[in-house]
C-alpha cells in the first residue's frame, strides 16, 4: 500500500507495506547551524533561538522536520512552535541576561552559570515531585521512583530518560539540562518490584521519563516481563507513556527491533496485563502521516490500547476546532481521547499558558463538536500538588460568580469526586491564583495537604 503526502509543496511517496529502516538523525543545540531548514531565518532570529536553547532544552530529528513541520507557516506553525524555540519562551529579563553573555563571548563557564541561575527561577519540579512524590524503603528514598496517587505508581527508567525529540512547553525539562539534582531516573529496577511486591494496593505502573520507547526493546523487556511474576499479580495495568508515535513513529514501523516490541507488548497483553500506551498528541497534524497511521494500526494489533493527552497551549493548539479536529481523528485511528491538561506552572509556562476561563471555554467548545466517543477526555486538569483537579464550569450562585472543580485524582482517595468552589478571577492560570469562593478562608482540602508536605518535609530532613 502506498500513500501520497505533501511536504513543503514536494509529494514524498510512502510505501507502507515496505518499511524500509530510516535513520535517526537527531539536532541539539549544538548543532542548530546544521539545520538547513533554518537558513530560511534571519540571523537575528538564529541567535534568538540559540539563546533560549541555552536555557532550555532542545533536540529535533529530521522526521519531525521534513514531514511533520510547515516550513511556508513560520514561525506560527504548531509543530515549530512545539520543537524549536522562540524568543518569547524566556522572560524578557532572562533573555537579555543569557544574550548578552552570548554577545561577549563568555566561555563555557559562565554560560552555564547563567543557564542555571534563571532556571532556578522557572519552578523545575512543579507539584512537589521531589518532596512529596518520592517513596522510601527503611528510610531510603527510592530515586526513579514516583507515587502520588495510591493505585499508580510512576518509574522513571535511566534508559529511557531522553526524547526523540523534545517539546518546547514540556513540564520535565528538568530532566533534560544535565543537571542530576534535578533528575528523575533509576539505574535498576530492584527496588521499584520490591515496592511493588510491597504495597498492593498499587494496580498500576506508569513508566514514563523522558519517553521509555526510546530504549532498545532488550532493555523495555527487562522491566517489563519481571511483571508477569506471580507476587506482582496485582499490577494490573501498565502504561507507557509517550511521544514517540507522532515524533518518531518507526519506532513501531521500520526500526531494526521494531517487530520484536510489537511481540513484547502482544506478549504482555496476552500474559493479561492491559497494556495502555499513553500518547501526548498536541496537534492533528502528528497523525497525519502515513507512517504514523501505520504505526498506530500495528499497535493496536498487538491488543494494547492507546490513549491520547496534551495539555492545551497557546500558539499551538488553543482552539476549540483544532481540540474538536484531534479528537475526531484519534477515535477514527481507534485511539481513546484522555485527557486535556492545563500548561504546568514550569518552565516557559508564561508563553504557552491561557487563563483557566479559556481553558474551559475551548474544552467547552471542543465536547460541542465531537461524538460521545470522543467525550472520553478528561479536563482541563490542572496536575497540581494535591491531586487533579478538573475545571467543571463557571456559575454563578448566591449572586457570587465562581469557578465549579473537583478532584479527578487526589493524594487522599476520600477528595476524589468532591466538588468545591474557588472564586471567579479571569486572569488565574494555576490553583495557585484561586482563593476559595464565599468567604471561605482556604479550600476544604488545605490543612490535611499541608500535614502531608509537613510530614514528608519531617521524613526527608
Amino acid at each position: 500500500m502506498t500513500a501520497v503526502i505533501q511536504i513543503n509543496e514536494k509529494q514524498v511517496v510512502a510505501d507502507q507495506s515496505d518499511p524500509t529502516p530510516v535513520r535517526f538523525q537527531v539536532y541539539t543545540e549544538h548543532q542548530l547551524d546544521k539545520i538547513a531548514a533554518l537558513k530560511q531565518l534571519s540571523e537575528q532570529q538564529r541567535f534568538e533561538m540559540k539563546v533560549v536553547a541555552k536555557v532550555l532544552p532542545f533536540r529535533v530529528n529530521q522526521y519531525v522536520i521534513d514531514q511533520l513541520i510547515d516550513w511556508q507557516n513560520i514561525p506560527d506553525d504548531p509543530i515549530y512552535q512545539l520543537t524549536f524555540p522562540q524568543k518569547g519562551m524566556l522572560l524578557e529579563s532572562d533573555y537579555e541576561q543569557m544574550a548578552e553573555v552570548l554577545r561577549n563571548n563568555a566561555d563555557a563557564g559562565l554560560i552555564q552559570k547563567t543557564a542555571n541561575n534563571i532556571r532556578q527561577r522557572l519552578n523545575p519540579h512543579p507539584a512537589g515531585q521531589q518532596l512529596l512524590n518520592v517513596p522510601r524503603i527503611e528510610n531510603e528514598s527510592l530515586d526513579g521512583i514516583q507515587h502520588k496517587y495510591r493505585e499508580t505508581v510512576l518509574f522513571f527508567p535511566k534508559q529511557g530518560q531522553v526524547c526523540h525529540s523534545y517539546c518546547t512547553f514540556c513540564f520535565r525539562w528538568a530532566q533534560f539540562i544535565g543537571d542530576k539534582e534535578l533528575r528523575f531516573s533509576a539505574k535498576e529496577a530492584e527496588h521499584l518490584y520490591r515496592y511493588l511486591s510491597e504495597n498492593t494496593a498499587i494496580s498500576d505502573l506508569l513508566i514514563t521519563g523522558g519517553d521509555p520507547m526510546v530504549m532498545k526493546t532488550s532493555h523495555l523487556s527487562a522491566y517489563l516481563e519481571p511483571l508477569l511474576l506471580p507476587e506482582l499479580e496485582h499490577i494490573q495495568t501498565i502504561r507507557i507513556g509517550t511521544k514517540s508515535l507522532s515524533f518518531w513513529p518507526q519506532r513501531y514501523v521500520s526500526d531494526a527491533d521494531a517487530e520484536q516490541l510489537l511481540k513484547l507488548l502482544e506478549k504482555m497483553v496476552k500474559a493479561g496485563k492491559h497494556v495502555s500506551i499513553m500518547a501526548h498528541y498536541n496537534h492533528w497534524r502528528e497523525m497525519a502521516t502515513p507512517i504514523a497511521q501505520e504505526a498506530i494500526r500495528r499497535l493496536r494489533d498487538t491488543g494494547v490500547v492507546i490513549r491520547t493527552q496534551s495539555p492545551l497551549l497557546n500558539h499551538i493548539n488553543n482552539s476549540a476546532d483544532t481540540w474538536a479536529k484531534l479528537w475526531r481523528e484519534q477515535v477514527r485511528l481507534g485511539m481513546i481521547p484522555y485527557y486535556m491538561f492545563v500548561e504546568r506552572d514550569t518552565g516557559a509556562r508564561h508563553y504557552f499558558e491561557v487563563p483557566l476561563e479559556r481553558a474551559w471555554e475551548v474544552y467547552r467548545g471542543a465536547m460541542q463538536k465531537v461524538s460521545g466517543l470522543g467525550r472520553t477526555a478528561r479536563g482541563p486538569s490542572m496536575s497540581a500538588g494535591p491531586g487533579k483537579i478538573e475545571i467543571q464550569g463557571i456559575t454563578e450562585i448566591n449572586s457570587e460568580k465562581v469557578f465549579v472543580l473537583r478532584f479527578i485524582q487526589a493524594r487522599n482517595p476520600a477528595w476524589v469526586q468532591r466538588p468545591f468552589f474557588a472564586k471567579y478571577d479571569p486572569k488565574a492560570t494555576w490553583l495557585d491564583h484561586l482563593k476559595p469562593a464565599f468567604g471561605e478562608n482556604k479550600f476544604f482540602f488545605q490543612d490535611e495537604y499541608d500535614a502531608m508536605c509537613k510530614e514528608k518535609l519531617a521524613l526527608g530532613a
